[in-house]
């Protein structure tokens, strides 16, 4: 049986400059999930059926529900996070 085992990020404080990133992010983690659903076939309808792929998630991330938006910030800050506890940094050029 597999046990998810996530590195732990719980004590990584992220500075502001990483912080103003994580809502970009989010936005682009959504545009690649979109990209990769409707090249596989998804299209947009008001309820989700995975058999006919259809969703209601194939909008631009602004128009997204807020509990959608929710899941791609969690990913890109978690994202972030592990990349600090990874020891890198991340400077703008």
């Amino acid at each position: 049986m597999y046990i998810p085992q996530p590195k732990n990020t719980d004590g990584v404080v992220l500075p502001p400059q990483l912080l103003a990133l994580t809502e970009q992010i989010a936005e682009n983690v959504h545009e690649h999930w979109a990209a990769a659903r409707l090249a596989e076939g998804w299209v947009y309808g008001e309820h989700r059926d995975d058999v006919r792929k259809v969703t209601p998630c194939l909008v631009p991330y602004a128009a997204l529900p807020e509990v959608e938006k929710e899941y791609d910030r969690r990913t890109a800050m978690e994202t972030l996070k592990l990349i600090v506890a990874m020891g890198y940094t991340i400077e703008k050029a």
